[in-house]
């Protein structure tokens, strides 16, 4: 088993983190010893559940989930844009081309995080409009879910 891990600056000195991912939640992961938050998205709490016809279902593992089976072992590649309060580098992460923020927005598994960026919200009201991952039912944003249950 090979683990590689490369930080480098790029031409207009962006750190890029590269390597095998840990995925730790829908929007989080961690590639070696570097936590990286997926920019301008929030991804339900892996203890979070939401509700479809009557039912809780535990939709924070299932982003998980989605996430994981979407990098599926591949190397990915993030492109820092800020480093959050709690010292996480802020990426916008890809496999190959794959925009992953993109994709698990467009997905359903995470919302677009309008607090913190507008870049996402397209993605978001397709999910919607189709009615895909967390919004075959109803959820708390998980902003409020983090909030409430602190």
């Amino acid at each position: 088993f090979f683990f590689y891990l490369l930080i480098y600056y790029s031409n207009q000195n962006q750190i890029i983190i590269t390597g095998k991912a840990k995925i730790i939640d829908g929007d989080t992961i961690h590639i070696g010893k570097n936590k990286i938050r997926i920019h301008g998205i929030d991804a339900p709490e892996l203890n979070q559940t939401c509700n479809f016809q009557g039912k809780e279902w535990n939709c924070g593992k299932k982003s998980k989930e989605f996430l994981l089976n979407l990098i599926n072992s591949n190397s990915v590649n993030c492109k820092v844009t800020d480093i959050d309060k709690y010292k996480r580098y802020i990426g916008i992460c890809f496999v190959d081309k794959l925009n992953l923020n993109k994709i698990i927005v467009i997905n359903g598994w995470a919302i677009a995080y309008r607090y913190y960026s507008k870049d996402y919200i397209d993605e978001e009201f397709i999910a919607k409009r189709k009615k895909l991952g967390i919004w075959k039912g109803n959820f708390e944003e998980p902003y409020y879910f983090r909030k409430n249950n602190k």
